[in-house]
């Protein structure tokens, strides 16, 4: 059994490079949403994939800080605070629903995953359009919302199968969720 000084080291570290992969997904693939002066891009792969992988706290560390540091760097500076907010509670919510869930069943899993999307989707797209709206107007804080959607989508449709791979070519890692 490890010590509780490894395990903080471990946990440390997952959240480290996983911030890093999350600020690489944000960065990576950026699409304009003009009225908002926002962006879609690939973070809640990411983000799916930690809380499935890792759990909710390190997903809530990861995805807040990986985001909100992809809009420091990327010009979008004024939105770091509510992109840290909006996507970690996103990851934390992720990645509780899924923890609660017996995913050795495979009706459980699909449920918790389709839940999870829900439940992710909903708070990161409700965020951002009540926060857009307040600074755009309400019409021009809807036409994010169905980029949002595809971008938590692609969340769930690339995360989910990464979480699969790397579970199945490392069972080890289940006992590593924080």
């Amino acid at each position: 059994m490890k010590s509780s000084k490894q395990n903080l080291a471990f946990r440390i570290a997952a959240v480290a490079v996983l911030t890093a992969v999350t600020t690489v997904c944000t960065l990576i693939v950026r699409v304009p949403v003009t009225p908002t002066k926002g962006y879609i891009n690939l973070a809640d792969v990411a983000i799916f994939f930690t809380a499935l992988t890792f759990g909710p706290f390190t997903a809530l560390a990861s995805g807040g800080l990986g985001t909100a540091l992809a809009d420091i760097m990327g010009g979008y500076a004024q939105w770091a605070p509510i992109t840290f907010f909006a996507h970690g509670v996103q990851g934390l919510l992720i990645g509780l629903i899924f923890k609660a869930t017996d995913v050795e069943k495979k009706a459980s899993m699909i449920l918790a995953l389709i839940l999870a999307f829900l439940a992710g989707t909903i708070f990161m797209a409700g965020t951002y359009f009540m926060t857009a709206g307040m600074m755009y107007g309400f019409a021009a804080a809807a036409t994010e919302i169905p980029g949002n959607i595809l971008q938590n989508a692609a969340g769930v449709i690339i995360g989910f199968p990464l979480y699969l791979a790397v579970k199945k070519a490392y069972p080890p890692i289940a006992g590593f969720r924080w």
